[in-house]
């Protein structure tokens, strides 16, 4: 049965107010007009006081997104995401105190809420953006942090490895791994109150983000060839064939993952092997959906946030026609995100600069010939297939936002304990 969370946008406020956000899920005590109280307090109270209201009148009070939200389903009791939760009192009150931490991130975080200009009109994608300065730059009460960079053994490709670690003992079976693509745009996005935020929940992951060996957010053609499949066997994959930009190199990203990324970290800090997500955006969870789906050994937990489904046609939806057996004795998860491109219509979005029209066109073609419910079709799908998987909706969201918005629904997905 697919599981799906809807989130939709209630409030808004000033960027500079301290903010929190809850998805306020009914329970069996609970009334139409209480969830209309609990609206009308706002964005902009403490996580410590939403959760009273909410509790007050029998909501689950989570802290996970960019905004106040109100679910269009009741919460499912057999959830991967929220596992384990009832409509009891006993089952809300385990809720809160396994995801007050970890839920807190967004309430905590540095930056204001993606909600007011985001879904309005999303920003022209500037591939020349660069990194600011970072988490990585200063100190933590609870991380350590570290940099590196490695050349990959096969091909020399080099990459930018951001490492932070929980300072705290280290649980029995070894930290969370959140392996997160897009490394440079994630470490310019974290911020110091989200890993705070992270600790409090006592099972902080360690966290590899990976990223190009340069000061660019994003490098389009490394990224372009990393984390797309191949697709043919008698020639080469092209992301972009016109423009002289091949794709295809995703298994020889992943085999730098395993072999030298992850022991990497692992020098620093054990990891649990039962708790490993892979994350990534875009292109990177396309890539996270091919490891899924070919190589689901390693990672046991994986969130796509806005996957470019549509890449080759739709290549990522036939592959999973035929998914690779999964490990057995152990659960296999998958989070799969998406905004307002799984609504027909996205906001309109400027091309990257230096596209020409008719390029910018054929994309948009491209996009169309995957439906916009393919996402939850996706999902139905390898959940029948055995895989926990879990949908979960940002309405209104561009496409470029959800990186950041897919971030705190990531890394409580690490955190979660490890199923028996």
């Amino acid at each position: 049965m697919l599981r799906t969370v809807t989130w939709g946008s209630v409030a808004a406020g000033s960027a500079s107010a301290v903010w929190a956000d809850t998805l306020a899920l009914k329970a069996s005590k609970a009334s139409a007009t209480g969830v209309r109280r609990i609206l009308r307090l706002g964005a902009w109270l403490t996580s410590d006081t939403i959760k009273e209201r909410a509790n007050e009148n029998g909501y689950h009070s989570i802290f996970c997104c960019t905004k106040i939200v109100r679910s269009k389903k009741p919460m499912p009791t057999d959830s991967p995401f929220f596992p384990n939760v009832g409509a009891g009192l006993a089952s809300r009150r385990r809720l809160l105190a396994g995801l007050a931490g970890v839920a807190a991130l967004a309430a905590c975080a540095d930056t204001p809420p993606l909600e007011s200009a985001a879904a309005a009109a999303a920003p022209r994608f500037d591939p020349d953006r660069r990194v600011g300065p970072s988490i990585w730059d200063g100190d933590s009460r609870h991380y350590h942090f570290e940099r590196t960079t490695v050349a990959a053994v096969a091909g020399g490709r080099r990459y930018r490895l951001w490492m932070a670690w929980p300072r705290g003992a280290t649980p029995p079976g070894g930290h969370p791994l959140a392996c997160l693509l897009d490394g440079n745009a994630v470490a310019d996005t974290l911020g110091n109150a989200q890993l705070d935020a992270l600790s409090a929940r006592g099972d902080a992951p360690a966290i590899l983000a990976i990223g190009p060996d340069s000061d660019l957010r994003f490098d389009v053609a490394m990224r372009a060839y990393d984390y797309t499949p191949s697709v043919r066997a008698d020639g080469p994959t092209w992301d972009d064939e016109e423009r002289g930009r091949p794709g295809g190199g995703a298994d020889h990203f992943f085999d730098f993952i395993v072999a030298q990324a992850v022991p990497a970290l692992a020098a620093h800090a054990p990891l649990d092997p039962r708790r490993r997500v892979l994350w990534g955006h875009s292109y990177g969870g396309l890539f996270a959906l091919h490891a899924l789906l070919r190589r689901p050994q390693f990672f046991s937990r994986y969130a796509a946030a806005d996957p470019s489904l549509w890449w080759q046609d739709g290549f990522i939806l036939r592959e999973a026609e035929r998914p690779a057996p999964l490990p057995a004795g152990r659960e296999t998860t998958l989070l799969l995100m998406q905004g307002a491109s799984a609504e027909g219509e996205s906001p309109a979005t400027p091309p990257p600069a230096g596209v020409s029209a008719a390029r910018a066109e054929r994309l948009r073609r491209q996009r169309a010939a995957v439906p916009p419910q393919a996402g939850r079709d996706l999902v139905d799908r390898l959940d029948r297939a055995g895989v926990r998987a879990q949908y979960l909706a940002f309405p209104g969201t561009p496409h470029g936002p959800m990186l950041a918005a897919s971030l705190p629904a990531a890394l409580a997905l690490a955190a979660r304990p490890p199923t028996a």
